[in-house]
């Protein structure tokens, strides 16, 4: 069975257990490590493999082959992404500037579009697409206004001398009281959904039993993170709602991508198709 996401340490830590043969009477995996960015265009092309982790922005255009799994991915309060500048410090003077997000179906760029309605009046000149770790250093430079950042980003944007002109996270949270939804797992329909959530949920508490079991194998994939970086990065994106969505997790999901499909931003979609157990 093939699946891929990515080498972050969330993901490496949730998968860990999974991936070295430590859950028992789960199918022998083949993992590819792959940017969200890349997942998320295999999952709307249809050309992935059978599980991955892409963007809850992306599930309108793939709901029809692959079903949402209500664990291992990433949802919760506190961390959310920020839009980060070198020097502008009011959200009304994006209006016309160039913006670098991560990919054009992210999470993290549905949710910039939606605050940008209310708060950049005539919204936002140029959207370039870049690698997440190459957006910081492109605002420090000047390449770009602002950058749209994710992960890690927010413990180290200080270090690029750049100034946090919005947290998307705590304005989502203001506004609507849920929490953010970001990366998904998806599975294909024609598999076992719920052999598959019961081995990405074993392998979770793998990992919370286990917590230096998996070191090595997470700071292999770190990309030069601290061991602080990595266990803050862990400690916020490895939550309750790795180990199962919850009538929250649904809700905050509903809510994300109904508002979105209300401003055109996504596709309509059958919102019964999130739920693959029901």
């Amino acid at each position: 069975m093939k699946i891929a996401y990515s080498p972050c340490p969330n993901d490496t830590f949730t998968f860990h257990a999974w991936a070295h043969g430590l859950v028992r009477g789960a199918e022998e995996i083949d993992v590819t490590y792959a940017d969200i960015h890349i997942t998320n265009h295999w999952a709307i092309d249809k050309t992935g493999p059978e599980i991955m982790k892409i963007s809850y922005a992306a599930l309108p255009w793939v709901l029809d082959d692959y079903a949402l799994i209500p664990c291992g991915g990433a949802l919760g309060r506190g961390c959310g992404p920020l839009v980060l500048t070198a020097e502008v410090t009011d959200p009304a003077s994006l209006s016309g500037k160039r913006v670098a997000v991560p990919s054009e179906k992210s999470t993290a760029y549905l949710l910039f579009k939606l605050w940008a309605l209310d708060h950049v009046p005539g919204g936002v000149g140029e959207i370039e697409i870049m690698p997440f770790d190459e957006i910081m250093p492109a605002v420090r430079d000047g390449k770009i206004d602002a950058g749209l950042v994710i992960h890690e980003a927010r413990f180290t944007y200080q270090n690029f001398g750049l100034n946090m002109l919005t947290d998307l996270g705590d304005w989502w949270e203001k506004d609507t009281g849920f929490p953010i939804p970001l990366g998904a797992i998806i599975a294909r329909r024609s598999l076992d959904l719920k052999k598959i959530e019961g081995w990405i949920r074993d392998s979770v508490e793998y990992a919370w039993a286990n917590p230096e079991a998996s070191r090595d194998y997470v700071l292999q994939h770190a990309q030069e993170m601290s061991d602080d970086v990595v266990k803050a990065h862990i400690g916020l994106y490895v939550n309750e709602f790795t180990r199962d969505l919850g009538e929250d997790g649904y809700a905050a999901i509903e809510a994300l991508l109904g508002r979105a499909a209300k401003e055109g931003i996504v596709p309509e979609f059958d919102m019964e198709r999130l739920r693959f157990y029901e």
